[in-house]
C-alpha cells in the first residue's frame, strides 16, 4: 500500500512539473498586445472554420466528381479494351471472310465450268436421242425389224458358205482307228455325234496330217524328224484357215500371221519375253511405226520356247473366233480340236438361227 502511495505522489508531481512548463507567464505591459493577437487569431480561426464550412460541400462535389471521373474512366478503359477485342474479331472475321469469298470465287468458276459442260452434254444427249428416236422410228414395226433380220440371216448364210470352203480346202477329220478315219460333223439340227468324248489334240488331223505339242515343250536328239516337219506344216495349214476365218467373221485377229506355209510367223506386239540380238536378227522384224516381235510356227533348230509360244498365240486367235460366236476354247493347247470345234459351229443350223 505504500508502495502504491509513493508511485501516485511521484506522477502528480511530474503532471505539475508538466502543466507549469506549459503555463506561459505575460508581463503586464505585454497583456494588450497579447490579448490582441489572441484575439486576432480567434477572428482568423473562426473566419478559417466558416471558411472550412463554405468549402467542404464543393471539396465533397469535387471529391464526388473526381470519384465519378475515376469511375467513368474505368468504364471507359473496360470499354475501349472490349473495343480492341472487337476489333480483332472483326479483323479475324474479315480475314475468313475473305478467305471463304475467295473459295465461294474457286468454286462458283467450278460450278460455271460444270454447268457448261452439262449445257454440252445435255446437248449431245438430246441429239443422240433424236437420233436414237429416228433410230426407233425406222425400226418400228414389222418391216424395220424384218429387214434388219433378213440381212443378218444372209450375212450368215454367206458366212457359213464361206466357212464351208475353208473347211473343204483344209479338212479336219478324227482319227477313228488305226486305218480308219472319221471326219467330225454334226448331226442334222446342230447336235453332235452321239457317244463321241471330247475331241483330244492327237485325234484331229488337218490334211491328214497330225499335230503334237510333243517336240515343242521338249526337243531331244531322238525325236522324229519327220513329225516335227509334219507338225510345222500342220500349223501352217491351221494358220492360213484363220488367216481366212476371221475377216470371213469380221473379226480382227489379236495376233496377225505372217505366212509362209511350213515356215509361218505369228506377231506379238506385246511379247511375254524379250528375244536375244542373234534371234531379233534372224527372226524378228520390226516395223517402224510399232515393235512387234515374230514367233516361228515351227522349231528353228533347238528353240522349242519360243515356238511353244507361237503354238499358244495361234490358239488365242482361235480362242477369239470362238469367243466371237459365243463359245469357249477346249484347251489352251488344243489348236485342231478348237478350230474344228469353231468351223462346226459356224456350220450348224443354230448359227443362223440364233442370229
Amino acid at each position: 500500500m505504500g508502495g502504491e502511495t509513493g508511485t501516485s505522489s511521484s506522477e502528480k508531481l511530474r503532471r505539475g512539473d508538466r502543466e507549469e512548463e506549459d503555463v506561459k507567464v505575460i508581463e503586464w505591459e505585454e497583456f494588450d498586445h497579447e490579448l490582441t493577437r489572441l484575439w486576432s487569431l480567434s477572428s482568423a480561426l473562426k473566419l478559417a472554420t466558416e471558411k472550412k464550412l463554405t468549402l467542404q460541400p464543393k471539396l465533397e462535389s469535387l471529391i464526388q466528381v473526381s470519384a465519378d471521373s475515376l469511375r467513368r474512366t474505368n468504364e471507359l478503359e473496360e470499354m475501349r479494351q472490349r473495343l480492341e477485342a472487337r476489333k480483332l474479331l472483326v479483323e479475324k472475321t474479315s480475314v475468313a471472310c475473305k478467305v471463304t469469298e475467295q473459295d465461294l470465287k474457286v468454286k462458283e468458276d467450278s460450278l460455271s465450268a460444270e454447268v457448261r459442260s452439262l449445257l454440252v452434254g445435255g446437248t449431245t444427249l438430246s441429239i443422240a436421242k433424236s437420233k436414237l428416236q429416228e433410230s426407233n422410228c425406222q425400226l418400228e414395226g414389222e418391216s424395220g425389224y424384218t429387214h434388219l433380220k433378213i440381212v443378218t440371216n444372209k450375212l450368215r448364210k454367206r458366212q457359213q458358205y464361206m466357212v464351208t470352203q475353208v473347211s473343204s480346202i483344209y479338212p479336219l477329220k478324227i482319227e477313228a482307228g488305226p486305218s480308219q478315219d472319221q471326219e467330225l460333223e454334226s448331226l442334222p439340227g446342230g447336235s453332235r455325234l452321239v457317244g463321241t468324248k471330247p475331241v483330244s489334240q492327237g485325234s484331229v488331223r488337218i490334211l491328214g496330217l497330225p499335230f503334237s505339242m510333243a517336240p515343242f515343250t521338249k526337243m531331244s536328239f531322238f525325236t522324229d524328224k519327220k513329225e516335227v516337219q509334219k507338225s510345222a506344216t500342220a500349223l501352217g495349214y491351221v494358220a492360213h484357215a484363220v488367216s481366212l476365218l476371221a475377216p470371213y467373221l469380221g473379226v480382227p485377229i489379236r495376233y496377225p500371221l505372217r505366212l509362209g506355209g511350213s515356215k509361218t510367223y505369228i506377231r506379238d506386239y506385246a511379247p511375254y519375253m524379250e528375244p536375244s540380238p542373234s534371234d531379233m536378227s534372224t527372226i524378228s522384224t520390226l516395223s517402224q511405226s510399232s515393235k512387234f516381235v515374230e514367233f516361228p510356227l515351227f522349231l528353228d533348230g533347238q528353240d522349242t520356247t519360243r515356238a511353244a509360244y507361237a503354238v499358244f498365240l495361234l490358239n488365242k486367235n482361235i480362242e477369239q473366233l470362238l469367243n466371237f460366236v459365243g463359245e469357249n476354247s477346249l484347251g489352251p493347247r488344243q489348236v485342231l480340236a478348237n478350230l474344228k470345234e469353231l468351223i462346226r459351229i459356224i456350220q450348224s443350223p443354230d448359227y443362223i438361227i440364233h442370229s
